[in-house]
């Protein structure tokens, strides 16, 4: 399970976007770089080359998954897009594959999106009369997914109905897992008391009601692990707490926000068959400046936070991956 939100525009105009991967960590992740002239190639569920394909205009940074630079999760593009595929289990439903030239495996959108578009305006016409699909794209199993963009003025959600895909505009800039946006966005109604700042108390004679600290506005504020728990959560911490100054404050915003939904190994988990057990924890982290056009990340083992500036990646030569550090430690001090 995921949670991915936008961070308030910092007073000197700053936009980040913070996302982590709640996932089990024996999956493959790395950290891939795209070129801006990347050459990719539509899949086929035989395998074969499809002979429709696309060629970037955007380098691209992001973590991949499987071995495969351009199996992109999470990643940002030099234009100041963003994209972010979260696991969706219930609610996703793929189409057949058409054979028509219109096709588009779930594996490869994050990728060819982020390669050829600069603005969540631009995904809605390069989506115009494509057809996506589900491809295996080494699982076991086609993963349900929904996938969430954002750029410096808006946020979209790409969902996907039994009548095809949908592309929808979100207003809160937040996303969790399952179900709908719409039914997440309804649900919203059902915290609209809440506030940052305690009521005023009441004083009925001989009774003692003064609070026991602060806190006493967000009284129902939902604490659990679900996704519309989450939900709820994220959007009450990016819209009530003060904006950042610049974009140095948004990114320690968007960690702080990070933090608050890091879950450990064993804490939330899942049971397959009579004995096997998969639990899930935080993978990994990523916060996205749009604006200032970096990426950063941090992943389970190590605290460190890791920064890629785009300005200064070589987007050139064939797409790669680098190893992720899993082993950190935290740093010595002398007193």
């Amino acid at each position: 399970m995921c949670t991915n939100f936008k961070v308030p525009r910092a007073q000197d105009g700053s936009v980040v976007v913070g996302r982590n991967l709640e996932f089990p960590s024996v999956m493959q992740t790395s950290l891939a770089v795209l070129p801006a002239d990347f050459r990719g190639s539509f899949a086929r569920p035989d395998g074969a080359e499809s002979g429709t394909g696309w060629t970037a205009r955007y380098g691209v940074v992001g973590m991949c998954g499987f071995g495969h630079p351009s199996v992109l999760m999470d990643g940002m593009n030099t234009a100041g897009l963003s994209g972010h595929v979260l696991y969706m289990p219930q609610y996703c439903q793929y189409q057949p594959y058409r054979g028509d030239g219109s096709d588009v495996a779930e594996t490869e959108l994050c990728a060819w999106l982020l390669g050829t578009c600069a603005s969540t305006e631009e995904i809605g016409r390069a989506l115009e009369g494509k057809n996506v699909w589900g491809l295996d794209p080494g699982m076991g199993l086609v993963p349900p997914c929904h996938f969430l963009f954002h750029d410096e003025h808006s946020s979209v959600a790409l969902e996907f109905h039994p009548d095809g895909w949908r592309l929808l505009d979100n207003p809160t800039s937040v996303a969790t897992n399952a179900p709908y946006l719409d039914w997440h966005l309804t649900n919203l109604k059902n915290y609209v008391g809440l506030s940052p700042i305690a009521p005023a108390t009441p004083h009925p004679e001989g009774i003692d009601l003064t609070p026991f600290g602060l806190g006493q506005g967000l009284m129902g504020l939902p604490g659990g692990l679900t996704p519309p728990a989450r939900f709820i959560r994220a959007y009450a911490l990016t819209s009530m707490a003060n904006p950042p100054e610049n974009g140095r404050e948004a990114e320690q915003f968007a960690l702080h926000v990070l933090n608050s939904f890091d879950t450990v190994g064993g804490f939330m988990g899942r049971v397959f068959g009579e004995a096997h057990s998969v639990h899930d924890a935080t993978v990994w982290d990523t916060i996205a400046n749009l604006t200032g056009r970096r990426y950063a990340y941090r992943t389970m083992g190590d605290p460190t936070v890791y920064v890629v500036r785009l300005e200064t990646t070589d987007f050139t030569g064939p797409a790669r991956r680098k190893h992720l550090s899993w082993d950190g430690d935290f740093t010595a001090v002398t007193v």
